[in-house]
Parts: C-alpha cells; sequence; structure tokens
C-alpha cells in the first residue's frame, strides 16, 4: 500500500453521516456500502441509485486539432463521434497492450473531455503529455482535484434528475452537455453515461456544488450506493474493469494473463479499425482461435465462481480462467464471471473450478447476463 496520504472526496463527510463502510479504494477514502450490497443493487435495478466517482480522473484537451490528435491514440474513431456526444475507447501502447480504457465526451470541434479510471490518473496524464504534438496545438489540463462526479443510474433516474435540475437537463443516453440555470444554482456539465448498464447521469461539477446536489438527490428519492454494488453491477452487464479484468504490463502489479489489448477483451464497442492508432498491429494480429474474453453463468449450484479460478472444457482440459466472478443479485445470486477463454463459442459447456474438490457446470455467454 502507498505510503500517500488518503484522499477525501467532496462528499466524504455525508458518507460518514450515512454511517458508510468506507475503505481505501486506490488512495481514496470511499464507501464500500452504505446498507449492503445486495440491497442497494438491487435499487439501482429497480429505482435510482446514487454514487459518489469522484476518484475518477477529469482531463480537458483542447486545439483546433485535437479530435484528430486523440484519433491516433484512441482505438475509437474519435473523428466520427458528433459534437455533444460521449463514446468509449482503449488507449493502447506501442507493444499493443491496454493502458487504459476511457470514456470520453466531444464537446465541440476543439475541446474533448476525458475520464480516466482512477488508479490511472498519474499514468495517463503521463502518456498525454508524452505524445503531445510538437507544435503545442493541443493543449491538456487536468480537472480530477477541482471537480466532483455524481453518478444516478436507474430507471427512475431521468425523474428524479429533472425534478432536481429540471427537464431542461435531461441528456439520452452517450449525450453531453452544459448544466444549464437551475434552482440549485450548481453548475459544470452533465453526461448520459455510467457504469451499471441502466439508463442514467454522470453529473460533473465544482467540489463546492457537490453536497448541495447529492442531498438534494437524496431528497428526491435517491438511494446512496457504494463501491461493492457499482462492482457486481458493472459485472452483470459484462463491463470490463481496469486493474482486474485487463492490467497494463508495465505496472508493477501487472501480470502476463491481464495484459491485453482490444481484440482479446472482446468488447463490442470502442474498437474502429478503419483508422490507425498507436498498438493496432498487435489487435491484427490474432488468431479466431486465441483466447478472448467471455462471459460464464452457472447452470448447477456451487461453490461461486472467484477472479483467478481455471475454466476446464468437458473433457477437463484447462482453457482460461476468470478475471472476475461473483453471485449475481439481479438473478438470485446465481455464480457469474468473466475472464479469458479460448476455443469456445457462444453457448458452450464448461466447468468453473471452483474448489479443489468442486468443479461447477457453467455456460458460455456473451455478457450482459441481464
Amino acid at each position: 500500500m502507498s505510503s500517500k496520504e488518503l484522499v477525501r472526496t467532496a462528499l466524504y463527510e455525508e458518507h460518514v453521516a450515512l454511517d458508510a463502510n468506507i475503505v481505501d479504494f486506490h488512495g481514496f477514502e470511499l464507501p464500500i456500502w452504505y446498507s449492503n450490497i445486495k440491497d442497494e443493487h438491487l435499487a439501482t435495478r429497480s429505482g435510482a441509485g446514487m454514487f459518489d466517482v469522484s476518484h475518477m480522473g477529469t482531463f480537458r484537451f483542447t486545439g483546433a486539432e485535437v479530435k484528430g490528435w486523440l484519433e491516433t491514440l484512441a482505438t475509437q474513431r474519435v473523428t466520427s463521434i458528433p459534437n455533444g456526444r460521449c463514446a468509449y475507447t482503449h488507449f493502447l501502447d506501442y507493444d499493443g497492450f491496454i493502458i487504459d480504457d476511457m470514456i470520453f465526451a466531444v464537446v465541440s470541434e476543439v475541446e474533448i473531455i476525458g475520464v480516466p479510471n482512477a488508479s490511472m490518473i498519474e499514468v495517463m496524464w503521463q502518456w498525454f503529455k508524452d505524445n503531445l504534438p510538437s507544435d503545442d496545438s493541443v493543449i491538456i489540463e487536468n480537472l480530477s482535484s477541482a471537480t466532483s462526479i455524481i453518478a444516478l443510474q436507474g430507471p427512475s433516474a431521468q425523474d428524479l434528475l429533472t425534478s432536481v435540475l429540471g427537464s431542461e437537463n435531461h441528456v439520452g443516453r452517450f449525450g453531453w452537455q452544459q448544466i444549464i440555470s437551475n434552482k440549485l444554482n450548481v453548475t459544470g456539465w452533465i453526461q448520459g453515461t455510467g457504469y451499471t448498464g441502466e439508463s442514467g447521469y454522470e453529473v460533473f461539477i465544482p467540489n463546492e456544488d457537490a453536497t448541495v446536489l447529492w442531498r438534494s438527490l437524496i431528497e428526491a428519492g435517491a438511494t446512496p450506493v457504494g463501491l461493492g454494488a457499482r462492482d457486481t453491477l458493472r459485472l452483470e452487464k459484462g463491463y470490463l474493469l481496469s486493474g482486474v479484468d485487463f492490467c497494463w504490463p508495465k505496472l508493477t502489479e501487472a501480470t502476463e494473463f491481464l495484459a491485453r489489448d482490444s481484440w482479446e477483451t472482446n468488447v463490442p464497442f470502442g474498437l474502429d479499425m478503419n483508422h490507425d492508432f498507436i498498438g493496432k498491429s498487435r489487435v491484427s494480429s490474432h488468431d479466431p482461435t486465441d483466447a478472448r474474453w467471455w462471459g460464464v453463468k452457472y447452470t448447477e449450484k456451487g461453490p461461486l465462481p472467484r477472479p483467478g479460478k481455471e475454466v476446464a472444457n468437458l473433457e477437463g482440459d484447462i482453457i482460461g480462467k476468470l478475471s472476475s466472478g461473483a453471485p449475481s443479485p439481479s438473478l438470485g445470486n446465481l455464480g457469474i464471471g468473466i475472464g479469458y477463454l479460448q476455443g469456445v463459442d457462444e453457448g458452450d459447456e464448461v466447468f468453473i473450478v471452483a474448489s479443489p474438490r468442486k468443479s461447477v457446470k457453467a455456460v458460455v455467454v456473451r455478457p450482459p447476463f441481464v
């Protein structure tokens, strides 16, 4: 563990007041749960869950050629994304391995906002700085420490948000806009993005505006949700988690198993091969039988699937292992997992080597699970 002092978000005292169970998450003191993971998970799927995700980074890129420049680094075709829209991408190193994944918003032809993962803020800041144009035509700013991010997710998210900030501040899925004048006088911007697979928003505001928005959304009916349920929610939708489902090999905690590229992660969005980008040669070099990221869903009871558990075919040959796994609250705690498997197709039956004594039968699926 780092000896650096833990960082508290602008909402730390709100979490304490709600008696949250607070943990060290990549150097931030954040709630893992308020009541329990299952209840918070189901509240998000059925109503509206609210998350403090201010540990995520916020970068601003500006310049006349900013879209074309970022496209040379990103697996996503940045120039194809309209203004006022968000998109998902990977950033690969020169060997083709994923450094980090990121949601970015195209604000205008000359401005883009990116959201790096908390553990990768410093790494991605340096990567972008090292790859800036030599003519200073693109400028990067780190807004992370001054910005709070509140995510509101679930089928009731729109009703709650518009009751607090007004209907003019609703944006659709993957939309982006500046926050319009509202009764709370909060400023910033809002994105139709999230990490739960539900409809909803991520609201980016100055730290000083965080408390009033947080309290107002609770009063409107939002359920505070911790990082524990955020993880089970993203797992049910098959979303990658940086450092868990892939890890840049140059990090000290990296393993060979998690050194992956965008083809291997098998994500159905964020990869556009119709442009040149750093690391592309590895992505295009794979044989169809190489290991790729798949979901597995239990078809019988047994010890739960956990990260690192091996996966075998019906003949007993090891064909891969899990990177993530847990009981699914939305499926009655049925075991689900995701990992890198070789030579499988959707619908194949496999065994999860869940314990030394028990292998559990499962079926290969392409997430989402729910």
